[in-house]
Parts: structure tokens; sequence; C-alpha cells
């Protein structure tokens, strides 16, 4: 088996370690060159000059990037160079159409895609805990379920091809809601005197607990947002959401408030923070003086 990955950012780069830590990598790619050589260098694997050397070279291609027009174009490149019966397990998060459009561009390259995003975060991404969220044939989801296995600590396929991206939005819309209340929740402890620490520490274990309160408040605590899921990411996966809730007539609040607290985020430069960065926002509504600054 060979494998293949395509993306080294802030995820893949360690989902590209799991890989070689389980004896799969064969290589990598990546737009920016020096990533790739990085990897190369640590792991011993190849670095690969084009997504099209790459696709020559392996069976199994997983896909990390940022955005659909990302996906699609790497999607092109590996088109002509893919070997027969490939499989491109595509860990981006995108839209449910994307992910079908990239299917039928695969196929008609005697290729085929699992649309498999991820959730767990970076630390989820470097300790292979990730949940993976796929949608394709299930034959190409058994064939696949050793490369897989070496990424997270479950795979479930979802359903045909966009089952995945659309379980991944499904997600994402649990995400804004659960970082919205773990922000509103941590402002009142602050704003009523409450030692932070204790708050997270007794709370975590409580009822009105999630990943976000228990991984994030202490972000929100120190006042320090390392890039973890990024502002610009969210909101850009939230918009996703809204296109797809449109389509069924509907408006989702916890949406558009949060798409709309981002842009405050996003003009004050907060974009490559954590999404738990929110918390600037929540705290001064105590002073009646909120602001993304």
């Amino acid at each position: 088996m060979t494998v293949g990955f395509i993306g080294l950012g802030a995820m893949g780069q360690h989902m590209a370690r799991n890989l070689q830590r389980a004896g799969l990598l064969t290589g990598a790619w990546n737009r920016t060159p020096t990533k790739t050589e990085a990897l190369a260098a640590e792991t011993g694997c190849r670095a690969f000059a084009t997504a099209a050397e790459l696709a020559i070279a392996c069976d199994f291609i997983v896909t990390c990037v940022s955005a659909d027009e990302d996906l699609l174009a790497v999607v092109d490149a590996l088109c002509p160079a893919l070997r027969k019966d490939a499989i491109v397990i595509d860990c981006s998060t995108v839209a449910a159409d994307t992910a079908r459009e990239a299917s039928k561009r695969l196929a008609a390259a005697a290729g085929a895609l699992l649309d498999c995003p991820v959730s767990g975060g970076v630390e989820g991404a470097k300790n292979a805990t990730l949940a993976i969220m796929c949608g394709g044939e299930q034959a190409i989801f058994e064939r696949a379920r050793g490369v897989l296995a070496a990424l997270g600590k479950t795979a479930v396929l979802m359903g045909p091809s966009g089952a995945g991206q659309a379980t991944k939005a499904t997600n994402q819309i649990l995400c804004a809601g659960a970082i919205q209340a773990a922000a509103e929740a941590m402002a009142f402890a602050q704003a009523e005197g409450l030692p932070l620490g204790k708050v997270i520490e007794i709370l975590g274990g409580g009822a009105g607990s999630s990943w976000y309160f228990v991984n994030r408040a202490p972000f929100m605590a120190r006042g320090a947002y390392p890039a973890g899921f990024r502002v610009r990411l969210h909101d850009k996966d939230l918009r996703i959401c809204r296109e797809m809730a449109a389509r069924h007539g509907a408006v989702l609040p916890v949406v558009e408030t949060t798409i709309a607290d981002y842009a405050r985020l996003l003009a004050a430069g907060h974009g490559e923070e954590d999404i738990s960065t929110i918390f600037r926002l929540k705290a001064p509504l105590f002073t009646g003086t909120s602001s993304g600054e």
C-alpha cells in the first residue's frame, strides 16, 4: 500500500506524520515546497515536486486543503496521472456539492473519492484520535480502512458522496454553539470574580461541559489564542452551512450570530487565531463596551 499526502497545514502535517508512523507514507506534496522538504527530512519520505508526480506513485492520496477551489484544483492536477482504481481520501472541509463534483472528476479518470472531513482539532490530528466522517461507496470505504485507522480513532461511512461533508457541516454548527456558550460562560464567571481555573476544573466534568469548554476555556482564561481552529476557517465553514441551510429555506440563528462575530474579529486582525478568541467580544459585554480589539 502506497500513500501520498497533499496539504501540510496545521492539521495535515500531523496526519502525515501518523501515516509515516504506521509505515504507510510514501511521500508528500504541498504548494509551499519548504513544508514538503521539512517533512521529508524529518521522516525520510519522498518530497514530490508536483501533485501529478505523487499521483503516479501512490495507490491512496490523502488531501487536506483549505477551500473548495483548492480541492478541485488538486483533483484536476491528479487526474491525468492517477493510477487506475486509486482512492483520494479528502479530509478537507468543503461543500457537499464540491465533494460530489470532485468524485465525478476522479471517477472519469478511473479513480474514486471518499469525502472524509475530520473533527478533533490539532490535538486530534497530532494524536491520531480524529473522528472521520466519510461519504462514498461502501467498497471504497472498506479498501481505505487501513489508511483511515492511521489517522483517527473513529471512521464512519455516513452515506454516498457528499454525506461526509454534510455531517461535517452539522459538526461545525455544533462548534459554533459550543464556543459561543463557552465564551459567554467564561465572561460571566470572570465578571463574577470567580477563579477561572477552578471554574474550568469543576464545570468541565458537569452536564453543561463540551470539548470546547474543556480544551479552549483555558485559552480564554489566559487571554492567549494560539492557532488551533482558526477563525477564518470556521467562518468559511459556517458560510457553507448557511448556503446548505438556505436550500431548505432555513436561517440558522447560531450560524448567523457567529458569522457576524467573526466578521468583527477578522476586521480586527484576529483571523489566524483560534476561535476561542471570540472571548474578546464576550468579556466586554459586562462593561458595555464590547469590541473586537
